[in-house]
């Protein structure tokens, strides 16, 4: 039986200082998070730092290293902060990057990564204050600069480790290059290099992607990848780390992606998939090719020998979704949670496929090509011209009176009080809980932290570190009430030894 599927986003996002052009993207993205690191001075979790003992990007789910493969380097030396709600905000090479905390469906991980939008907007305000003059932090919830260069959004997926790396690969891989067609955030042209006749994609990170599986996040950017890095109890789990999506502005996207790609997980666990031949005989060259294509009529070639649209294995997976569910139940993703992403999967499937417009209220991609054509008409502009790759970079700006995103029309799952309470506030149902509630409560005790331990340090040696290999403990059912009844770190961990 699939096991419950913990997820959570990490965004990298695009950052510029207007007025500074002397300002690289290192320096302006330390600029951010310190400033916002140091707007927290008054609270002790300011000071708490990463513990990267565990950090492990090398590992290989295949069990075997590929020669020249280059996994990202842990980065130690760049600030780190970890925020009471159980995130991680830091520089992640020449980007910030906040990465929400573990959450037990794709409900709270779309709210959750809302919250991230809010820490960025307020470290721009606050970084944007130590700048002279006029200049200003802007940052951009987008993946690609124009001038061929890419960041990520990587998607988190707990995994039983029991399940064959290979059925991943296999299972997933069709469904990876098919879902931009309702989770791709659109892109005027192409970075490919001598392509030039793409006015339009569906989404901006297939131009980057060269291998169908592999190590890397950063060169040769694989569709599967393969860092075994489980961040828990590996005998039992592994992490699927996803990086072939877009950063969505759009919530129903969002939670979308998140819980149709969940689903999916738990099927091939459950063993549904077994024998459903949809795989490609060239993925890299199908997943450019349905980018390339916003009428949706593209067909990719099968090995079996069909030729297939997106939308044809769209629909051939929802259908084995729809009977899983039927005959399994949605336990592993949430039975409300799993119920709704499969509802808006099949209407956001039959809107593309009879009127595309119809779900420009929920498909980032369908949104921007709607601005943008209407542009475009209105101005008689030729498919280069420079506005409209203004027009689509200002869809993904944060600020909300500059934001396109925020006049397209689309539509809102959270109001603004939840997603205040989300950036203070930690899950309560993962153990992102524990983590959170320890920084509000301990943290001029906490030496250090990460996902899957906190570091005390109650004065005395030697320090102490309390594991969390379980994504399920921790949670406020857990141990809500024995925080509440600790009024000292000491006493705490006293209680938990016991």
């Amino acid at each position: 039986m699939a096991i419950p599927k913990v997820m959570g986003i990490e965004t990298e996002y695009g950052i510029v200082v207007t007025g500074a052009p002397d300002m690289n993207p290192i320096q302006s993205s330390s600029l951010l998070v310190n400033s916002f690191v140091q707007s927290l001075g008054r609270a002790p979790s300011a000071k708490v730092s990463w513990n990267f003992d565990d950090e492990m990007p090398g590992n290989d789910a295949r069990g075997w290293a590929v020669g020249g493969a280059m996994p990202p380097e842990v980065e130690t030396h760049l600030v780190n902060a970890v925020l009471t709600n159980g995130a991680r905000f830091y520089v992640d090479h020449a980007h910030p990057e906040y990465s929400s905390p573990e959450c037990r469906d794709a409900l709270s991980a779309t709210l959750f990564d809302l919250a991230g939008e809010r820490v960025l907007l307020a470290a721009m305000a606050e970084a944007s204050k130590l700048l002279p003059g006029k200049q200003e932090v802007v940052v951009y919830k987008n993946n690609s600069d124009g001038k061929g260069n890419s960041y990520g959004t990587h998607e988190n997926y707990l995994m039983d480790r029991r399940l064959p790396f290979i059925d991943v690969v296999t299972n997933l891989m069709p469904f990876f290059v098919t879902r931009q067609i309702f989770c791709g955030a659109g892109k005027v042209g192409c970075e490919l290099p001598g392509v030039h006749d793409v006015p339009f994609q569906i989404t901006q990170r297939a131009d980057f992607f060269e291998e169908v599986v592999g190590l890397e996040t950063t060169l040769k950017r694989p569709i599967i990848n393969t860092r075994d890095e489980p961040h828990s109890d590996s005998q039992r789990y592994r992490r699927l780390h996803v990086i072939v999506g877009d950063a969505n502005m759009s919530q129903g996207a969002t939670f979308l992606k998140l819980g149709a790609t969940a689903i999916i997980l738990s099927m091939v666990e459950d063993g549904v998939l077994k024998g459903k031949n949809f795989a490609m005989v060239d993925p890299v060259r199908s997943l450019r090719a349905v980018s390339q294509d916003p009428s949706l009529r593209q067909t990719v070639e099968l090995y079996d020998g069909r030729s297939a649209t997106a939308l044809d294995l769209q629909w051939e997976y929802l259908h084995l979704a729809q009977g899983w569910a039927a005959s399994r139940g949605l336990e592993s993703v949430g039975d409300e949670v799993g119920r709704t992403a499969l509802e808006r999967w099949e209407s956001v499937l039959t809107g593309l496929e009879s009127d595309p417009v119809s779900v420009a209220d929920t498909v980032d991609w369908v949104a921007k090509k709607r601005l943008i054509d209407g542009f475009r008409d209105r101005h008689r502009c030729e498919p280069d011209d420079a506005r409209l790759r203004v027009i689509d970079l200002q869809y993904h700006d944060l600020r909300p009176a500059k934001s396109l995103a925020a006049r397209a029309g689309l539509a809102i799952l959270f109001d603004e009080a939840a997603i205040a309470a989300a950036v203070t506030e930690p899950p309560g149902d993962t153990r992102a809980y524990f983590r959170g509630r320890c920084l509000q409560k301990y943290s001029s005790f906490i030496a250090a932290a990460n996902w899957d331990s906190i570091v005390f340090d109650l004065g005395v040696d030697p320090l102490r570190r309390v594991p969390m290999m379980e994504p399920l403990r921790g949670t406020k059912a857990m141990v809500g009430d024995l925080i509440d009844s600790c009024a000292t770190p000491a006493e705490l961990l006293a209680k938990l030894g016991a």
